[in-house]
């Protein structure tokens, strides 16, 4: 197996992540507005859509060879930055049934390795 089909295989998986994520941003939109912090301003809709937006443009990013890099670091600060929505999820699901508070909770601990993932992604790029 040559050296770069692992490197991009991750790649292109963490793609599909951010672009599957992406695409339920519109096709389920209301499941993305429940969880939109209160402080930010405007419409929770328009923060679903942009950050649907967002997703999209990092999987096109992060697919694409020639924008590999950048593509990882914009990943990495996204997953950041989405953060404090999940952690409005986890507590606005602090009284519901166990599967669903179990499945909101269990979704923080995530970010971390989605944010080395993408960081990997970056420093393998060519």
């Amino acid at each position: 197996m040559e050296p770069t089909r692992p490197r991009t295989w991750s790649a292109l998986a963490l793609a599909g992540l951010l672009g599957t994520a992406g695409v339920t941003h519109f096709a389920k939109p209301k499941a993305y507005d429940a969880i939109v912090p209160r402080s930010l301003p405007g419409e929770p809709r328009t923060w679903t859509r942009l950050s649907g937006v967002a997703e999209l443009a990092l999987a096109v990013t992060v697919a694409a060879p020639r924008t590999r890099r950048l593509g990882g670091l914009l990943a990495a600060g996204f997953f950041a930055a989405i953060f404090p929505a999940n952690v409005k999820m986890a507590n606005d699901l602090r009284n519901a049934p166990p599967r669903t508070r179990a499945l909101a909770l269990g979704r923080l601990p995530l970010q971390a390795p989605l944010i080395v993932w993408a960081l990997r992604v970056r420093h393998a790029a060519p």
